[in-house]
Order: structure tokens, then sequence, then C-alpha cells
């Protein structure tokens, strides 16, 4: 990439905006060792995608999902632990429900926008329309949710006078983003897909096209890019653990390419995030294998309680969270059967009561959470 040239200054009365480079074109990669890392990360991939047809998909991607969210909007500031994503709003302290409901967003445009990419190529229509799902009814909602933005802004500093970096004006932005369209949707162009994301988040976020939640939906960009090109068949990588952990090293690597013209950089960086999610996925995967056959075996000497047990644990497969009234539902039996079951299988380490108190009380399936904390 040492062709490469980021951009420019334009400068804007009492400031300068950062101007990029349109991505849209025909690009060489010289560095064995981002080609060496490519590979890997291609390996890595295709076994976690491997493994997604071995266990119940559908909770580990709100698993995934969820982490995701609460990663992803830690990094903005949000503060939701991954069992509190699974709780219904009256459940959640008062105090944290602005939190939870910035999640619950992230959770619904996820899902939402995988499902748009049935009818919708990787656009600007789905990311303005996975935007607007992101910001609706929460502290975003007066900053143009589902719309690129007709003012300008900047990342870090009190104000724009002693901003980290300014992002291009506002008027450029469609243009930008077209630019970014025809990239992704370019089938011609030789670079491989992997690098192709990594360009498309990197470009994404020097544009900063929205008022907010510009690094929500960058991030959310990567997983929907890998299932719309057929590398992922379903939702299981988020990168966001991974960035959060090196919070650092990823805005320095961003910058880096800004200033200093060094995607080579940045491609390694996020090449490494790659191979390593996809790792920890591996093992996520490999542990709920484990860990049907470990509940499997410790429900077996429940004796004629086993059955109803069995119709539980399916259940907190699908669902996570359970209470006595769901309970009642699933097995059909009396509320003093209902509560002997559920002693059952605290005392056996399945479920966990999370609310400390008397009435209204929730159960987790601790085992299954933890592997994902």
């Amino acid at each position: 990439m040492k062709d490469f040239k980021a951009g420019y200054q334009v400068k804007q009365g009492y400031y300068k905006s950062f101007q990029p480079t349109p991505i849209n074109k025909n690009w060489e990669v010289a560095e064995m060792e981002v080609f060496q890392l490519l590979s890997k990360a291609d390996r890595q991939l295709g076994r976690l995608d491997m493994y997604s047809e071995y266990v119940n998909i559908d909770l580990f991607v709100s698993m995934h999902i969820a982490k995701e969210a609460t990663q992803s909007s830690k990094i903005e500031g949000t503060q939701t632990n991954i069992e509190e994503a699974f709780l219904k709003k009256e459940e959640v302290a008062f105090e944290k429900r602005d939190d939870w409901e910035e999640v619950q967003n992230y959770i619904l445009a996820m899902n939402e926008a995988v499902k748009m990419l049935h009818t919708l190529p990787f656009s600007s229509r789905l990311i303005k329309q996975t935007h607007k799902i992101l910001l609706q009814g929460v502290r975003g909602e007066l900053k143009m949710p589902g719309e690129y933005r007709s003012s300008q802004n900047w990342i870090g500093g009190a104000s724009i006078n002693d901003a980290v970096f300014i992002p291009p004006v506002h008027t450029s932005i469609n243009e930008l983003m077209s630019d970014i369209e025809k990239f992704a949707n370019d089938e011609l162009n030789p670079l491989p897909d992997l690098l192709k994301i990594a360009l498309i988040h990197y470009q994404f976020e020097t544009i900063h096209p929205f008022l907010d939640g510009n690094g929500r939906v960058g991030r959310l960009l990567i997983t929907l890019y890998l299932v719309s090109k057929g590398i992922l068949k379903q939702p299981i990588l988020y990168l966001s653990d991974f960035f959060e952990r090196n919070r650092t090293l990823y805005y320095d690597n961003l910058m880096r390419a800004r200033t200093h013209n060094d995607l080579t950089q940045w491609y390694k960086f996020f090449l490494a995030g790659i191979i390593e999610t996809a790792q920890n996925g591996v093992k996520t995967f490999d542990g709920i294998l484990q860990l049907q056959k470990i509940t499997e075996e410790k429900i077996r000497n429940l004796g004629v309680r086993s059955h109803d047990a069995q119709k539980v644990i399916d259940y907190l497969y699908t669902k996570l969270v359970i209470d006595a009234g769901i309970v009642g539902k699933i097995t059909e039996k009396s509320p003093a059967s209902v509560y002997k079951l559920i002693t059952l299988l605290e005392e056996l380490q399945i479920i966990k009561e999370v609310t400390g108190s008397q009435r209204g009380r929730l159960y987790i399936f601790k085992d299954y959470l933890e592997l994902f904390n």
C-alpha cells in the first residue's frame, strides 16, 4: 500500500477538516506479513462458520449481539451487563434503563440489518436504516437518525478548537459514501474481502457521516459485510470486544493511516482482531458442545423430573433467562412442582437466581453465560 494517500486538510475558516481520498479503485498489497495474516484470518473464519452448524445458533447469535451491543456501547460510555440485555425493561434498575434501551436498539439494528440484506445490497440505504433503528427513542434521537449530517462534527476535545480529528465537510458526505458503496459492491475489484471491509471501516470512521452513533454503526458494518459476502452464514463474529480491549491501539492505528498514509499497520491490527475473535468464537462453540454433555449428565439422575428439566434446559438454550411462570408453561405442572424443579436446577448449579428478591425472581443459565464472559 505504498502509494496510499489518505487525504488532505481543507481550511474551513478557523479550523481545518480532513478530506479523505476515494477508495473505489484497484489496490495493490505488497507486504507479505499482511498476506500471512489474511491467510490465517480466512482459515479461522472458515472454522468458525463450520461450527455454527452444530449448536443452537439463535441463542449463540443473540448472545454475541448482546455482547457486541454492550461492548460497542461501552466504547461510547454506556454501561450495561450482558445478562441485563436479556431482561425486560421493568426488570432493569431505573437508573440503567437509558443504557439498556441503547443496547436493545443495537440488538434490534443488527437483527433488522441482517434481514434487510435479503432484499438490499450493502448500501447507503442499508446503513441509514440501521442508524435510524440504532438511535430511535434514545439519547441520540435528536441527532438526525437515519440521515447523514448537515453540519460539521469532530472527534475528541471539548470543542472543535481542540479536536483530535475533524472529519470532512458535510457537503462531501454523499459523494464519499457513494464511493464506499461502489467499492463494497464491485465484484471485479481484486482486493480480498477482509481487506476491503478493513478499508471500508477505516473510511467510514474517517468520514464520520452521522452526528452520533458512527462508532456503533461502523462496527456493525464489519459483520454485515461478512454476511453479505457469504463469508459467514450467520452474524457470529463481532470485533467490539477486541476494539474495546485494545482501544488505544484501535484509535492510534486509524489515526496513523490518516497522518502517515500507513494503511498497512491498520490492516495488520484489523486482521489480528479477526483472527483472535474467530478463535475465541470457536472456543465458545466448543464450550457450548461440552456444556450440553455436562448438563445432560447432571439431570439424568433426577428421575421423573428429568424430562421436565430437559424441557427447561431446551428453553434456556433459546432465551437464557427464565422465571417460575415460564417454567410452569413449559412443564404444565403445578406451582409446587415448578418451584421444586427450580430448586433442583439451582442445586445442580444449572441456573442461578439474579434478582436477590423474594418476588418476581429471575434465573439465568449460569454456565452458558460464563462462556461469553
